[in-house]
C-alpha cells in the first residue's frame, strides 16, 4: 500500500504540470535513423487504423519480444541447446524472432508518430514507452545469447561474459536518461537503430547457415561468437557512451545543465551502480556459482530490477524532480548477497535466488499494475480525459 501511495504521489508531478508538454524534448541525429529508417516509418505509420491507441502499439511491440524470449526460454533454458552434441533450436524459431524483433521495433518507432497524428500525445505515453524499453533493453541480449551458448566450447560465451555484456547493455540505456535528467533532451543513441537491425539481420542468418557456423574458428583461433559480442559492446562503448559525454560537456559550457551540483548530477547513476556492484559480489564469491547454475534466471532478475530502478529515473526526468538515493530493492538485495557469500544460505542459496527472483519480477509487475490503475484513476481522467489502451476520450468535449 505504502509503495502504490508512493507511485501515485510520483507520478501525479507527471501528469497535473501543465508545461510538461512544451517541456518535451528529443533529438535524433543517427544517420541510419534519419536518411534511411524514417522513411520507412512514415510510410508505415499510415496504414496504421486511427482508432488504435499509440499505447497499444507501444505494448504489443512489447509481448513480440517476450514471446521471443520465452520461446527461447522453452527450447534453451540453459544456453546449452546451440552447443555440440546439443538438440539445436529449430529454424522456424529463429525466423519467427526477426520478424517479431523487426515488428516489436517498426511499432516502438512510430507510436510516437502515430499518436501524433491522432492528437493523442501525453505524458503517459512517454511513460509507457520508456518505461517498457528498459525492460526490453536486457530481453534483448538474453535472446541472443542462444545462438552462442554457455559454457560449450571455445566458441560459446561464458556466463561472466554474458552477465558482463547484459550490464553494459542495461547503462548504455540508463546512459539516455541520466543525459536528460541532466540536460532536459533525450538524445536518442546512435547505438539502437544499429543493433535492432543487426539483431534481426543475425536471426535470419542463424536460420539460414545454423548456430554450428558461429561455432568453426575464422583466424588465429577467433570465433564468429567473439566477433560480434565484440561489435555488440563496441556499439555500447564507442557510440552511445561518447555520445553522451559529449552532450553533457556541451551542456555544461553553455551552463544549461538543470541540476545544481556534480552530486545531484550523479544521482540516478547510484542506484544502478550499487546494483550491478553487488550482484558481481555475487558473482564472484557465490558458494554455488549461481551465475553457472541459473544463467538465464540470473540475468533475468538483473534486467528486472535494473528495469525497476530505470523507471524510477525516468519519472524523476519527467517531472523534473530528485531522484532518489538508493533504490528500495537494494536493501533486501544487500542482505540477501552479504547472506550468500558469507556462505548462511548453505544449500538453500539457489532456492533463495530463485525466490528473490520471483518476487522481485512480481513487485516490478505490480509497480506497472500501479501506475496503470493511477491512469484509469478518476484524479487522472479528468487531466487527461483519456483510456490506456483506446483513443476514445473518457467524456465528450
Amino acid at each position: 500500500m505504502i509503495r502504490g501511495i508512493v507511485v501515485v504521489n510520483n507520478l501525479g508531478g507527471i501528469f497535473l504540470r501543465s508545461e510538461y508538454e512544451k517541456k518535451r524534448s528529443a533529438v535524433d541525429t543517427n544517420p541510419l535513423s534519419m536518411y534511411v529508417m524514417q522513411h520507412l516509418w512514415n510510410k508505415i505509420v499510415k496504414v496504421v487504423p486511427l482508432w488504435i491507441a499509440p499505447n497499444l502499439l507501444t505494448f504489443v511491440g512489447f509481448l513480440m519480444i517476450l514471446w521471443n524470449y520465452l520461446l527461447l526460454c522453452f527450447y534453451d533454458w540453459g544456453y546449452t541447446a546451440s552447443g555440440i552434441g546439443y538438440q539445436h533450436i529449430p529454424n522456424w524459431v529463429w525466423i519467427s524472432a526477426a520478424l517479431g524483433n523487426f515488428l516489436a521495433y517498426a511499432l516502438d518507432s512510430i507510436d510516437g508518430k502515430h499518436a501524433r497524428i491522432t492528437q493523442s500525445s501525453s505524458p503517459l505515453g512517454e511513460l509507457f514507452d520508456h518505461g517498457l524499453d528498459s525492460w526490453t533493453a536486457s530481453i534483448f541480449p538474453m535472446s541472443i545469447f542462444s545462438i552462442f551458448g554457455c559454457n560449450s566450447g571455445d566458441s560459446a560465451l561464458a556466463a561472466t561474459t554474458m552477465y558482463s555484456v547484459t550490464c553494459i547493455v542495461l547503462f548504455t540505456f540508463m546512459l539516455s536518461h541520466w543525459e536528460k535528467y541532466n540536460t532536459g533532451v533525450l538524445f536518442l543513441p546512435w547505438a539502437y537503430d544499429i543493433s535492432q537491425m543487426s539483431m534481426s539481420v543475425l536471426y535470419i542468418l542463424t536460420a539460414v547457415v545454423g548456430v554450428d557456423t558461429f561455432h568453426k574458428p575464422l583466424v588465429f583461433n577467433f570465433y564468429m561468437t567473439h566477433v560480434l559480442i565484440t561489435f555488440l559492446v563496441g556499439c555500447s562503448l564507442l557510440i552511445s557512451v561518447p555520445q553522451t559525454v559529449h552532450n553533457i560537456f556541451r551542456g555544461y559550457n553553455q551552463k544549461t545543465l538543470l541540476k545544481p551540483s556534480l552530486y545531484e548530477g550523479l544521482l540516478p547513476l547510484l542506484s544502478p551502480s550499487l546494483l550491478c556492484f553487488l550482484l558481481s559480489i555475487w558473482v564472484a564469491y557465490s558458494p554455488c556459482g549461481i551465475l553457472e547454475k541459473q544463467p538465464r534466471l540470473f540475468l533475468w532478475m538483473l534486467g528486472v530490477t535494473f528495469s525497476n530502478v530505470t523507471c524510477r529515473v525516468i519519472i524523476s526526468q519527467m517531472t523534473n524532480t530528485r531522484c532518489e538515493v538508493f533504490h528500495w530493492m537494494l536493501f533486501p538485495l544487500i542482505l540477501l548477497v552479504g547472506a550468500a557469500v558469507s556462505g548462511l544460505l548453505g544449500q538453500v542459496e539457489e532456492i533463495t535466488f530463485i525466490a528473490f527472483t520471483l518476487l522481485t519480477t512480481a513487485a516490478h509487475v505490480h509497480y506497472g499494475v500501479c501506475v496503470g490503475r493511477f491512469v484509469q484513476g478518476k484524479q487522472l481522467s479528468k487531466h487527461l480525459n483519456i483510456y490506456v489502451f483506446s483513443i476514445r476520450k473518457r467524456y465528450a468535449d
